[in-house]
């Protein structure tokens, strides 16, 4: 793999005719040392948001343990990339044959679901095991996200008592988790949360080991900053400690966005400049799928030796496939000179990003260059924290968002 300083030295000296993807090690180090020295519980990295191996080992490195697995794929590559970790199969529709490969093959006892079904499918396929951790997943609202998750998994909690009971019998260990939704912009998201999982343990009258309050931990982008994480954990933190299986259960989180939007970013280069539209080799099939899709806004630098004098204008973008969709509305700010030829480097793409990229109509990226610079953006930056109304705060009060 190349090594360079820098973005911009990237661009000046290679001067490639494809999309190049930039990877930044020590800023996924920094976010997993982050979770790992101020969550008040165990973080498991959701591999979904980006697979590469090399972030695996470098998240490994810097204390991530365990690893949230959605698919066998998933399971098959951290389990040969990342032997002694601990997978978790937190996907609540399981194909049998996956769950039993898991089990038998790559030694994975943690599974999350839904139904009775899916617990008598995980019963079935791993021989009715007595070492299993079994998570029900709870459905919570996803009002605080950008992106909802809150249609397609989860029990409703006034229906979740019968599969509570009936997985506290077939469980070693009983968990419950749930998501909050991607790109969570504030905390009080997990604190409604945790107050369904109360209703839920009440009701059940179960004892439960696990409160995995899922993902959703945000990222920063144009026109979405984000409160300091350090008030996600604190509001986490003083709700799971009102619920009433505290003394007993272990808290878990499943950072995908938080621990990899900053590891990689992209370099595109200008083909054609037709008024505020640009046409770029890398678009809506490669790893612009979220600014193409749902009009996500990622954070764009014009790449030049000597900056431009000019002021900033609102562009969109065309991808290089011949497909009408393959369009970023963005507006995306850069300045009003850039022209064919220019490089452009669009960050935060470490999450769902370079890791969605297809080769749909012969365009790919095969390029990966390691920069020593920093992210272009950053939740791990020093920042103050925006002060708190108490320290002790009423149960169902709100947390400051």
């Amino acid at each position: 793999m190349h090594k360079h300083p820098s973005a911009l030295g990237v661009a000046t000296a290679l001067k490639p005719a494809a999309p190049v993807t930039l990877i930044r090690p020590q800023a996924a180090a920094r976010a997993a040392r982050f979770f790992v020295e101020k969550f008040p519980g165990k973080s498991l990295y959701a591999v979904k948001a980006n697979p590469s191996p090399d972030l695996l080992r470098t998240l490994w490195d810097a204390g991530i343990t365990h690893y949230d697995v959605a698919s066998i794929a998933e399971v098959r590559l951290v389990a040969q990339t990342l032997p002694e970790a601990k997978l978790c199969f937190m996907h609540p529709v399981k194909a049998e044959e996956a769950i039993a490969e898991a089990y038998h093959d790559h030694g994975v006892r943690t599974f999350s679901l839904d139904t009775m079904d899916e617990l008598a499918k995980i019963m079935r396929a791993t021989g009715d095991a007595t070492d299993l951790e079994l998570c029900v997943r709870l459905r919570v609202s996803s009002e605080h996200a950008e992106l909802s998750l809150a249609s397609k998994f989860g029990v409703e909690v006034d229906e979740a008592a019968e599969l509570l009971m009936a997985t506290r019998q077939a469980a070693d260990a009983l968990g419950i988790c749930f998501h909050v939704g991607s790109q969570a912009m504030s905390p009080h998201a997990y604190t409604q949360a945790i107050e369904r999982v109360r209703a839920a343990i009440v009701k059940a009258a179960v004892t439960v080991d696990i409160i995995d309050v899922g993902g959703g931990f945000p990222s920063v982008y144009p026109g979405m900053e984000p409160p300091a994480l350090e008030l996600y954990f604190d509001a986490i933190h003083r709700a799971a400690e009102s619920l009433p299986v505290s003394y007993s259960s272990e808290l878990w989180c499943e950072p995908g966005r938080a621990l990899a939007a900053e590891y990689s970013s992209l370099i595109v280069r200008v083909e054609r400049r037709r008024g505020d539209e640009l046409y770029i080799n890398d678009g809506a099939y490669g790893a612009l799928f979220d600014a193409a899709h749902i009009g996500w806004r990622f954070p764009v630098e014009l790449l030049r030796t000597v900056p431009s004098a000019k002021g900033n204008t609102q562009f969109s973008f065309y991808g290089p496939t011949c497909d009408d969709m393959d369009h970023m509305a963005g507006p995306f700010l850069l300045p009003d000179d850039v022209q064919a030829g220019d490089y452009i480097e669009i960050g935060m793409l470490g999450a769902y990003g370079c890791a969605m990229r297809t080769a749909f109509n012969g365009f790919s990226s095969e390029t990966q260059v390691e920069v020593n610079d920093a992210p272009m953006a950053s939740m791990y930056e020093e920042r103050p924290v925006a002060p708190r109304r108490a320290n002790v705060v009423q149960l169902g009060g709100k947390s400051p968002a």
